[in-house]
């Protein structure tokens, strides 16, 4: 299975460990984790790094480096994951090579603000989706996000996600939005 995705403008290769950078530069920026639990020091995302670079499911889920095709700048990044339901983050120990999460996955993503409102998170969406539909065994994929970050929920409609009301994960009820594998390959 090919894990290394393009679309028109944008590469999306399985974070590495020399993704580090990128790790750093995101998730210290207290713009760009607004809408997450906040900024990291850099010591907690050194780490954290061998967490981020796990891949489950034979390399389905996880998280990939978004990158620009003509620059190689690296822009963001855009994952798969198992959601976590009472915990705030993400339960790496459920991302196992060879075996996928039970329970629901999620898809998720972070941007540079240099990045933003230029189509990059919804192309990149997309991508990672008909990966997801296409070439592996999921059947459906959900997002939530923070009410206040309508960027997001744009996002996440104009790639085919619906709303199906509130759900809890991350400690607390939020937005519920699906897609299913049948939804995708209808559109």
């Amino acid at each position: 299975m090919n894990l290394e995705l393009t679309t028109e403008r944008l590469s999306l290769k399985p974070l590495a460990p020399d993704d580090l950078d990128l790790c750093i530069e995101l998730f210290t920026d207290p713009v760009v984790t607004q809408y997450a639990n906040g900024v990291s020091s850099e010591s907690e995302i050194r780490k954290d790094m061998p967490n981020y670079t796990k891949r489950g499911g034979n390399g389905c889920v996880g998280i990939w480096c978004i990158s620009n095709n003509t620059t190689g700048e690296k822009l963001g990044d855009i994952a798969l994951l198992p959601i976590p339901i009472e915990e705030d983050d993400t339960d790496f120990g459920l991302v196992i090579p060879g075996k996928m999460p039970k329970g629901d996955i999620e898809i998720g993503y972070f941007l540079k603000p240099s990045a933003w409102g230029q189509g990059y998170a919804t192309e990149a969406c997309r991508r990672i989706l008909q990966f997801a539909f296409e070439d592996s065994p999921i059947e459906y994929v959900i997002a939530t996000f923070e009410e206040e970050n309508t960027a997001s929920k744009h996002v996440l409609e104009k790639v085919g996600f619906t709303d199906h009301g509130t759900m809890r994960c991350y400690g607390e009820d939020g937005p519920r939005f699906r897609i299913t594998r049948d939804e995708w390959l209808l559109r």
